[in-house]
């Protein structure tokens, strides 16, 4: 996507069809925008952030700043999916495995945070050998039980050996792993139709390799990668005025 034409035309599109049309029924009925949500990611929105060798749009965050900004006048829901889904993005382009990394720059991945804990126990790591299980409880976790993977914070699994006491290590969590689940739809705070809601790990079992850094690393991948991108595109998303929706 060589210059902001482009990938602007490609918005431009998606935003009048499958993100337009879903907008309403997102807004009243709380339904997950699906079909707008794999229309970006078959425009390369998605992917936007991607690394260009591997298939990505190569755009860095004022872009995905202006593609939130743009949604979010349409569809906040939708907005919201992409703030988190960029944020995410960040840190996974940055230390995530090649094949995952290829599939997001495809548009066929969509990502999430799963930072904020959910009362009760800190979220924990224990390793043994080369399978971590992880367990814990997340909240207000943006498209709960509708994306691909999950950015998700423990303490580390070494128990904090040489770093500080409130050190955290980072995760990448497929979607699909057993026994992760959303426990029952709860309301949240994001967005009607983003769902933003409660994700728990009983434990999941992951590969070793699904860290994200080194163990421990955690509070700095947030402070210099992810929290910038969550603030920058918080602010994006609320610049976006309210959709206008036809009156049923």
């Amino acid at each position: 996507m060589g210059g902001a034409g482009p990938y602007r035309a490609a918005l431009a599109h998606v935003l009048t069809g499958a993100v337009a049309s879903g907008g309403e029924p997102a807004y009243r009925q709380g339904k997950f925008p699906r079909s707008g949500v794999t229309a970006l990611g078959r425009a390369g929105l998605l992917g936007l952030t991607g690394a260009p060798e591997l298939g990505g749009g190569g755009r860095g965050l004022s872009e995905a700043a202006d593609v939130v900004e743009r949604v979010a006048r349409v569809c906040p829901a939708v907005a919201a999916v992409l703030r988190s889904h960029y944020a995410a993005v960040a840190v996974v382009e940055a230390y995530g495995g090649p094949w995952v990394r290829a599939e997001i720059a495809a548009g066929r991945h969509l990502c999430s945070l799963a930072l904020e804990e959910g009362g009760g126990p800190e979220s924990t790591a224990r390793r043994t050998g080369e399978v971590v299980a992880l367990r814990g409880r997340k909240r207000q976790v943006v498209s709960a039980g509708e994306a691909d993977s999950y950015v998700w914070s423990t303490r580390p699994y070494e128990g904090g050996a040489g770093v500080g006491p409130d050190a955290r290590s980072l995760w990448l969590v497929p979607a699909h792993a057993p026994d992760l689940y959303v426990p029952a739809r709860t309301a949240g705070s994001g967005p009607s139709g983003s769902a933003t809601s409660t994700v728990c790990a009983d434990p999941v079992r992951v590969p070793a390799s699904a860290l994200l850094g080194v163990d421990g690393s955690g509070d700095e991948l947030l402070r210099n990668t992810v929290l910038p991108w969550w603030a920058e595109l918080g602010d994006a998303l609320e610049r976006g005025p309210e959709p206008v929706l036809v009156a049923s």
